[in-house]
């Protein structure tokens, strides 16, 4: 099957709504630039048994002058000293492209499969563990060869499938992978905490960015996260299900895997593309996201919102810039999946959002 275009979505929203979104064109295209640089400096170090994949803007299509380039140097097949060689000329090309991964650690390092289908809830599944696994799903690309990559994504999504007693057996209402959503929103929750936990241990440095990021584009994934979900809804309650639960499994897997080819922007377009009624709403949360990522794109802006401080956000003016686009955003969320009964979807929050 032929992969979707990036942002084929959002585009075809786009010329739907007669609408200008130029920021999101020029991270595309600033994107595209960057992936081709990266499958030139780094297929050398792909295999069978090794991907690099990229997460963060750079796999959502949204790259602008300062995003940081996220990776992992994906391990799925047996120990190799010469992994952590790879690893490290991983490193050395990216530093010569793009700027590093922050410095938490989650990525810019190796990474083994093992860990990402095994661990899911229980002490070993640390925050960067469950952010590598959530982000595999909703917002990364490989870099060179891919066998790797595609079969650690099947397997994370076999695990969560074949772990969901509820969704195997056909009795999840409206058959969405209760366990699934549960780990999307635990990361959502878990990014909304880290956003303060930085705050407290960085002494307020750069808190203003993360806002606005935790306002777009973190929120963005969380609801592409629910919208991946949403995918398997059948149309009714309590729909039955294939008689072989093997094939029901398989089929999931195959929709799910599908879907992780396309970025959340794309997953959000599609949802917005699915009524007339929503183009109103779809207008204002795209027109937001164009202005967004068009300040980051902004050297100066970008470098204001790194610096201020908290006492002084409520009287600058692109502090109250970055609340305003954040609420047009969330606007646009809110009426596609609460408001606006011509879709699904409020019904389907209403079974899984809260409880």
């Amino acid at each position: 099957m032929s992969q979707p275009q990036p942002l084929e979505a959002v585009f075809k929203l786009e010329r739907s709504l007669g609408a200008s979104w130029p920021s999101i064109r020029a991270a595309h295209d600033a994107t595209v630039m960057l992936h081709e640089r990266l499958g030139q400096a780094l297929d050398q170090f792909t295999s069978e048994d090794t991907s690099v994949v990229i997460f963060g803007s750079a796999a959502r299509f949204e790259v602008t002058s300062q995003s940081d380039t996220d990776w992992l140097y994906l391990v799925d097949g047996q120990a190799d000293p010469r992994h952590r060689d790879s690893a490290i000329g991983v490193t050395r090309e990216i530093e010569k492209i793009g700027n590093e991964p922050g410095p938490e650690g989650t990525f810019g390092t190796l990474a083994s499969s093992h860990d990402l289908v095994q661990f899911i809830g229980g002490r070993d599944d640390t925050n960067a563990n469950l952010t590598r696994r959530i982000l595999l799903l909703l917002e990364s690309r490989p870099i060179g060869r891919r066998e790797a990559y595609d079969r650690v994504v099947r397997a994370v999504l076999d695990r969560y499938l074949s772990g969901d007693h509820g969704w195997i057996s056909g009795h999840a209402p409206y058959g969405i992978p209760r366990f699934l959503q549960n780990d999307i929103a635990r990361y959502w929750r878990t990014v909304a905490v880290d956003f303060a936990y930085k705050q407290w241990t960085r002494n307020n440095e750069g808190w203003a960015l993360r806002s606005a990021k935790l306002r777009m584009s973190r929120k963005l994934t969380y609801a592409a996260g629910l919208l991946y979900c949403f995918h398997l809804a059948t149309a009714e309650r309590n729909a039955p299900l294939p008689s072989r639960e093997s094939l029901h499994k398989h089929q999931g897997i195959d929709a799910l895997s599908d879907l992780t080819h396309r970025t959340p922007l794309d997953i959000l377009a599609q949802a917005f593309l699915s009524s007339e009624s929503l183009h109103e709403y779809a207008k204002r949360a795209f027109d937001a996201y164009d202005r967004f990522l068009g300040l980051l794109n902004l050297e100066e802006d970008r470098t204001h919102l790194k610096t201020l401080r908290p006492e002084d956000a409520d009287g600058d003016r692109r502090y109250q810039l970055v609340r305003n686009i954040g609420e047009e955003f969330q606007a646009g969320l809110t009426h596609l999946f609460l408001e606006n009964t011509a879709t699904q979807y409020p019904a389907l929050i209403k079974a899984y959002g809260v409880f």
